[in-house]
C-alpha cells in the first residue's frame, strides 16, 4: 500500500515537470518564431578579431558586418559588435554587451525605392534569446538632403542608453547625375 501512496505522490509531480518542460519549449519555440523579420537581409561578415583568450572554449571576439539599406540603393552600412566566446557564447545562450559602432556611407548613386516613414528600422537582429536585440533606424534631415542611421540595443526590461550614429548627405554620383532629396520621401 505504501508503494500505491508514493506512486500516486510522484505521478502529479512528475506530470508537473513534464507540463513545465512542455511550456518553456513552447515559449521558446514562441519566442524564436515569433522574432519580427528583419528589414534588410542578413548582414555580410567582414572580419572577426579575437579579444579574449579562452583556453577550452572559444574566444571573445569583435566582428565587423556589412549592410545594404534595402529601401535606399546606394548606402551601406558597417557596424561593429562584441561576440561573447566561453562556453554559453558557443551554445548561443549568453547575453550579448550592447557596445555597437556604426559607419554608413553612399556607395552609388541613391536612390528610394518608396516612401519611408521618419525612425524606421533599417536592420533589426536578437542579441540575446529573449531580451535585447540591436536596431539600426533610419531618418532623414531635410533641411540638409542628410540621411542619418543610429545604432541601438534594446531589453524588454531595461533598456541601454549606447547608441552610435552616423550621417550620409546624398551627393552627385557620375557626371550630370540628378540628386534625390530625402525629404520627398519621408511620409
Amino acid at each position: 500500500m505504501f508503494t500505491e501512496i508514493s506512486m500516486s505522490v510522484r505521478e502529479p509531480r512528475h506530470s508537473v515537470t513534464r507540463l513545465k518542460s512542455c511550456a518553456l519549449a513552447a515559449l521558446v519555440l514562441a519566442a524564436l518564431s515569433g522574432a519580427p523579420a528583419i528589414a534588410a537581409d542578413e548582414p555580410d561578415l567582414i572580419f572577426r578579431r579575437s579579444t579574449v583568450f579562452k583556453l577550452l572554449s572559444p574566444n571573445d571576439k569583435l566582428a565587423t558586418y556589412a549592410v545594404d539599406d534595402p529601401e535606399v540603393d546606394g548606402v551601406a552600412c558597417h557596424f561593429t559588435v562584441p561576440e561573447r566566446g566561453g562556453f554559453k557564447g558557443w551554445l548561443g545562450l549568453a547575453e550579448e554587451v550592447s557596445d555597437i559602432s556604426l559607419a554608413c556611407r553612399q556607395i552609388g548613386p541613391i536612390h528610394f525605392k518608396a516612401k519611408l516613414d521618419q525612425a524606421e528600422d533599417m536592420f533589426s537582429k536578437r542579441r540575446s534569446l529573449f531580451f535585447k536585440k540591436m536596431q539600426i533606424v533610419r531618418g532623414c534631415d531635410a533641411k540638409r538632403n542628410v540621411l542619418v542611421y543610429m545604432v541601438y540595443s534594446d531589453k524588454l526590461i531595461e533598456g541601454s542608453p549606447k547608441n552610435s550614429t552616423s550621417s550620409v548627405p546624398i551627393m552627385p554620383w557620375g557626371a550630370a547625375a540628378p540628386v534625390e532629396q530625402c525629404g520627398e520621401f519621408i511620409k
